[in-house]
């Protein structure tokens, strides 16, 4: 039996660990890159830290704009796949590619040309402008190999091939160890970069990681082979990625604009305040990866079943993966409940004042990080589905409905103060459990199939619209 078949036809339990296990490994490793930076920026000085600080958010932003076309290719390379269209997974492939590289260079070429003008705006201080500029610089340049590669992940979970893209990631994370320190402080007649080199030490890497990946495209051997003659244009299909991949690009920007206002939010309470959070923050996002990587896994086994017709299996994939994240992360919470001093003080030894703040904020969302896995898990079905804008619509209603205006209205007109802030997570990750649960529930998700040729994305677009009016505005 095929890897393929298995998703198709063997138990829920064991697809959905073969296929998260090893996306869960490659997104801790990939979390390296920025674990890796940090160290060693953070052996450079203040300003040094600030500048990469200041340079991620908005990097990140511009990459976010782009990436809803990776997220269209994997849910139509999933469905096409379990149809057994193999041709087609192809073509969607190849396609995919085409338009990552022309909008990664348009947004990249942008993003540098924009560059001196974010920092103007974000009132960077003199003695951090050059290194923020550089540091920027260098990242615009490497945005089509982080596209590319992001990409490539994508179709290959869409496939269910995932053991390939962790082997890259291995090996470029490997690679980023030793040259990260090596482009910051040089060696012998090599000169040291500074921020340049660690944001130059990343492009390197992920430059190899894409075209490595462009290259077992190319080759055919692992589930996926483009053809030259797939490169040429197919407007229809352009037209289906974009109306799919639009409500992607708009989650993440609204979830990276979002952190962007939660900061300014927190400043309003000091240092401490901001160290907690910062700290807080890193492990909340360092725990979310088992739940990313259970939702990748979902929209895998997800969209295949779908494709192949096998609509109730889709379902009780969604269901068992959800239930599945809702235990792990309430068991993940429970232990870092009880040992949050502990863990906050291994990031920042000797500030008591944070490791109490930082410890409470732990304490007051830890037991409620069920609910936020929930999210992800069915997010990962939706997007499987074709559908989304229901995942779209979880984002903003977590950041925009819930978190921010939650957070402000408790520290700011309550007696809770900052602490406002952490128990507004807390809310926010019981409201969206239960607001993900329905809509999964309601059903109406598991009709959509994007592999019957007279369908129209655009089509389902309009209709799960209607659907998220219908359910928040009756």
């Amino acid at each position: 039996m095929t890897h393929s078949s298995q998703l198709l036809t063997g138990p829920i339990h064991k697809a959905l660990l073969s296929l998260a296990i090893p996306i869960v490994i490659s997104q801790l490793l990939q979390s390296a890159y920025q674990l890796t930076d940090a160290f060693w920026v953070g052996r450079l000085g203040p300003a040094e830290v600030a500048a990469v600080s200041i340079s991620m958010p908005v990097t990140f932003l511009v990459i976010a704009i782009g990436a809803g076309l990776a997220m269209a290719g994997a849910t139509l390379a999933a469905q096409y796949m379990g149809a057994g269209r193999r041709e087609e997974v192809d073509k969607v492939s190849a396609q995919t590619l085409l338009m990552v590289l022309v909008m990664s260079t348009i947004l990249g070429t942008c993003g540098y040309w924009l560059s001196p003008h974010f920092l103007t705006l974000l009132k960077v201080e003199p003695e951090v402008y050059s290194n923020a500029l550089s540091f920027m610089h260098v990242s615009f340049i490497g945005v089509i190999f982080v596209f590319t590669f992001n990409m490539f992940q994508a179709l290959m979970r869409g496939i269910g091939e995932v053991r390939i893209p962790l082997l890259i990631v291995l090996g470029t994370v490997m690679l980023n160890l030793v040259l990260d320190p090596l482009f910051i402080f040089g060696y012998g007649i090599m000169p040291g970069l500074g921020v340049t080199g660690a944001a130059l030490a990343t492009l390197v890497t992920q430059a190899i990681a894409a075209l490595i990946g462009i290259g077992i495209l190319l080759k055919g051997r692992h589930g996926i082979h483009v053809r030259l003659r797939y490169f040429i244009p197919d407007y229809s299909y352009i037209r289906r990625a974009f109306f799919l991949g639009i409500p992607g690009s708009v989650d993440l920007s609204a979830r990276a604009l979002g952190q962007i206002i939660m900061s300014f939010l927190v400043a309003s309470f000091g240092t401490v305040t901001i160290a907690s959070y910062g700290v807080g923050n890193n492990i909340l996002m360092f725990v979310t990866i088992p739940a990313l990587g259970l939702g990748m896994a979902i929209s895998t086994l997800v969209g295949q079943n779908l494709g192949a017709g096998q609509i109730e299996r889709a379902s009780q994939a969604a269901f068992t993966g959800a239930t599945w994240g809702f235990v792990a992360l309430t068991l993940v919470g429970t232990l870092c409940f009880f040992t949050a001093p502990q863990i906050i003080a291994f990031f920042v030894p000797e500030q008591p004042n944070v490791i109490a703040t930082g410890a409470e904020f732990v304490q007051v969302m830890a037991l409620t990080w069920g609910g936020m896995a929930v999210q992800v898990c069915i997010t990962g079905a939706f997007r499987a589905s074709g559908n989304m804008i229901n995942a779209m619509v979880l984002s903003l209603l977590s950041q925009w409905m819930f978190l921010f205006p939650i957070a402000f209205i408790l520290s700011k007109h309550t007696a809770l103060g900052k602490t406002g802030i952490w128990w507004a997570f807390a809310a926010t990750n019981i409201l969206i459990g239960i607001v993900s649960i329905c809509w999964l529930a309601r059903g109406s998700w598991k009709h959509t199939r994007l592999t019957s040729q007279k369908q129209e994305v655009l089509q389902v677009t309009e209709e799960t619209l209607r659907e998220s009016e219908d359910q928040y505005y009756p």
